[in-house]
């Protein structure tokens, strides 16, 4: 480095040029601008001078040996680390074609010699506080982008809470125990790990979607908030219309969330609670509510759901009867299983079902 790169805060101003006087000469403009001038031979010592001085502006040479100041340009512009700094090109010679060609490769002023100290001082002087403002403009934008990210963490986290607070109020209407939620929440969670270790959904099944699925879980009943208290906790046989009114649940439920769906990440917690909510009751032969929907039609999360929501409801104790033990509650599921799961879905189940709450 020819020179010494001055310990300040004044802006460093990188000066390459392969003529040591017009490096002096330079030297001696920026010095009087109260900025700190660093010095260059060669546009390769510039290379590697940039990340040590991390200079504001950069007044560059066009003709230079083994690497001239465009392709200098070039390299710097495509580096997200220094495409920001900007460049003034200093030449002998003002052929149109040779700015022309500066401006396309992304340089901001084209200087010609011999320097008029103070049109070199006007031009480093206004790209100096362009990118000053500019450099403002990025961190307030950062900034921004935190404050929003931020603010829309909270709101998801309020909806959620809203979510969830609706969820419980479905869930003492329907007169389950306040256990339930979170045994179906745990045993979605254990099933779904395990359900990693097959070959049938290992490219399914991700860390995320398992925490997804078990943040959503909770809210495959919501809504049942409009479903009639009296209907839900009726301890005799309903009769059809209160039937299709219990059924309608899926689709009450599935439309609340919709209404809820944004434009951001939030919405993977929110489609997968939509297809748990809506789809939680069809049957793996067809013959399950609101749509029939079969086999792999039905959304995986609603497969998983379901197949823990029932073992939840029968191992615990309703109006109507008593609970069930775990080994009852397999048997009870077992007879139905080809009607109602999916084989391989409950054939994990079935195994790990110790583990269960």
């Amino acid at each position: 480095m020819d020179g010494s790169m001055k310990v300040t805060n004044a802006a460093n101003i990188l000066i390459i040029d392969d003529v040591e006087t017009n490096r002096v000469i330079l030297e001696k403009i920026i010095l009087k601008m109260g900025c700190c001038p660093v010095m260059a031979g060669s546009a390769i010592q510039a290379l590697e001078i940039i990340p040590e001085c991390r200079p504001k502006l950069i007044l560059s040479d066009i003709s230079m040996p083994e690497m001239d100041g465009y392709e200098l340009c070039r390299i710097l512009k495509k580096d997200p680390k220094t495409r920001e700094i900007p460049i003034i090109f200093i030449s002998a010679f003002d052929d149109p074609k040779e700015i022309v060609k500066g401006f396309s490769l992304g340089g901001e002023d084209y200087i010609t010699k011999p320097f008029i100290p103070e049109v070199v001082q006007a031009r480093v002087g206004v790209h100096l506080h362009l990118y000053e403002a500019n450099q403002e403009i990025i961190a307030a934008n950062r900034q921004l982008r935190v404050s929003v990210k931020e603010q829309l963490r909270q709101m998801e986290q309020e909806k959620k809470g809203m979510l969830y607070a609706l969820a419980n109020v479905a869930a003492e209407n329907s007169f389950y125990e306040k256990e339930f939620v979170e045994r179906l929440r745990s045993n979605c969670r254990v099933l779904a790990q395990s359900m990693q270790f097959s070959p049938v959904f290992s490219q399914k099944i991700s860390d995320t979607y398992i925490d997804t699925v078990e943040l959503a879980a909770p809210l495959c009943d919501i809504g049942n908030i409009a479903i009639p208290k009296e209907i839900l906790q009726k301890e005799s046989e309903l009769t059809e219309e209160e039937m299709e009114l219990v059924q309608n649940h899926t689709n009450i439920g599935s439309k609340l969330l919709r209404d809820l769906h944004t434009t951001n990440d939030y919405n993977d917690f929110i489609q997968t609670s939509i297809d748990i909510a809506r789809y939680h009751h069809e049957n793996w032969d067809g013959s399950g509510y609101p749509e029939g929907l079969k086999g792999d039609e039905i959304p995986l999360a609603a497969q998983i759901v379901a197949m823990v929501d029932v073992f939840c409801s029968l191992t615990e104790k309703r109006t109507y009867r008593k609970a069930f033990s775990r080994e009852e509650a397999i048997e009870i599921m077992q007879k139905e299983a080809d009607r109602k799961f999916h084989p391989e879905i409950f054939r994990i189940f079935c195994k790990i079902s110790r583990q269960l709450c």
